[in-house]
């Protein structure tokens, strides 16, 4: 892990002065771009895990402080709060999530992480931001920077927050449950933005309403008899029932839900046994279960609970173990007023052809939690991949690698002046002095 002064950059180079005339944040973030790129790699190379991210942290709070935030650290966990009061107004969130994941880098980058650590088991794995957090933390800093040296154009509170944990759907809740709303202003409105790594660079995507799932993760044991393989009428076999639940589970989303209603069902983990003539007492079943709607969501649970013990019942055995986690992540609704607020703001700075409909995502995002707290928010989408990439690609017949593989990585400068662009002309859209 690298130290402070890996940090040390000047003031001067990136742009806390005030500035000489009033910069479209498009002109300030090209004119930094190089540094900020350089910031990015430095974050890139030195990821934390989940609930981990201590330096991560400290490194961010210090850039907020420099740039004149009065910074509150060690927020539910590792996270970062930031206040920058500018007059009246009102009060504005801006988030970005710090963890990394337990990734082995294969990019093949000169400045790719080589970070490994230990896991609980003894094992070693290596840590990535191979879900593009890297970029959310920099763009967060160049959005601070802007809005500090640029305090003319706009007046009311903006409020950083830097957020541990979300790769694990945690680190939310645990910073509201801090104090979150109530230490600190509760904020009329929030925004983040999320790398798209099938998005060209130079645009956004957007869409109002549901944008990402209910994640909830299920552990299910299935219990039997266990006894040799050669014998197995003398046994209650928990893998066979294993494998009837896997089949029958499919139904409740092919037959029980309204083929309009998202949802899926995934086992992806499957334990049992030692040997190859040992019949087991237990399988092992771990599954991800994705929805929009809280009712579905609950059909779903219900419908997995009830599919389990009818295979169990039916072959005799012991009821299951089930246990729904608390690792639970509920969907992203962003504020359909907020979205069509901001669009036209974002049309005419980054050119219409560059704002685009997003399509809904099974994937999950803890920043839906601040909505469910009473907040408007919206989080947009940020393209990642330079155009010539992705057509170099289409060419080869290969898809783009997806957010957390091993091999994803954005193209860095584009991606930053276009994120940096956006959400600082967004803050002066929303924070507009009154006249």
């Amino acid at each position: 892990m690298f130290r402070c002064f890996a940090f040390a950059t000047s003031l001067a180079v990136l742009g806390w002065l005030p500035a000489a005339r009033a910069e479209t944040p498009a002109e300030w973030a090209a004119k930094h771009a190089q540094e900020l790129v350089e910031l990015y790699r430095q974050f890139h190379q030195s990821p934390e895990l989940s609930s981990q991210e201590e330096q991560t942290a400290a490194r961010l709070a210090e850039f907020w402080k420099q740039a004149g935030a009065r910074v509150h650290a060690g927020v539910g966990g590792h996270g970062v709060v930031g206040l920058i009061k500018n007059g009246p107004g009102p009060t504005l969130m801006l988030r970005t999530d710090l963890d990394a994941l337990p990734v082995v880098e294969n990019t093949g980058l000169v400045y790719a992480s080589q970070v490994k650590v230990k896991n609980k088991d003894g094992s070693t794995t290596g840590v990535m931001h191979a879900c593009g957090h890297d970029i959310h933390i920099t763009n967060l800093i160049g959005v601070a920077q802007f809005l500090a040296s640029h305090k003319p154009a706009w007046s009311g509170t903006v409020m950083l927050v830097g957020q541990p944990a979300e790769e694990r759907g945690e680190g939310a809740q645990r910073m509201i449950e801090d104090g979150l709303f109530t230490k600190f202003p509760k904020p009329d409105m929030a925004l983040a933005l999320h790398v798209d790594a099938t998005l060209e660079t130079g645009k956004i995507g957007y869409r109002a309403g549901y944008s990402l799932a209910n994640v909830d993760s299920v552990d299910i044991t299935m219990r039997g008899r266990g006894g040799h393989g050669a014998a197995p009428h003398t046994t209650i076999d928990p893998i066979v029932q294993a494998a009837q639940l896997i089949l029958s589970l499919q139904t409740l989303v092919s037959r029980e839900m309204n083929p309009v209603e998202p949802a899926v069902v995934t086992v992806g983990s499957i334990h049992g046994g030692t040997k190859h003539n040992v019949i087991p007492d237990t399988c092992h079943l771990q599954l991800t279960v994705r929805s929009y709607s809280d009712e579905v969501r609950q059909k779903l649970l219900d419908g997995i609970r009830r599919k389990a013990d009818a295979v169990a019942e039916g072959a005799g055995a012991p009821k299951p173990t089930i246990e729904v986690l608390d690792e639970t992540t509920p969907a992203l609704f962003n504020d359909a007023k907020l979205v069509e607020r901001l669009l036209p703001t974002f049309r005419k700075t980054l050119g219409e052809s560059n704002v685009v409909p997003s399509e809904p995502s099974m994937g999950g995002e803890d920043f839906s939690r601040y909505g469910r707290a009473g907040v408007p928010i919206f989080m947009f989408r940020l393209g990642s991949v330079e155009p010539q990439r992705l057509a170099g690609l289409k060419r080869g017949g290969q898809e783009p690698p997806s957010l957390h593989s091993a091999v994803y990585y954005p193209d860095a400068e584009k991606t930053l002046t276009t994120g940096i662009t956006a959400m600082s002309t967004a803050v002066l859209d929303l924070l507009a002095p009154t006249k």
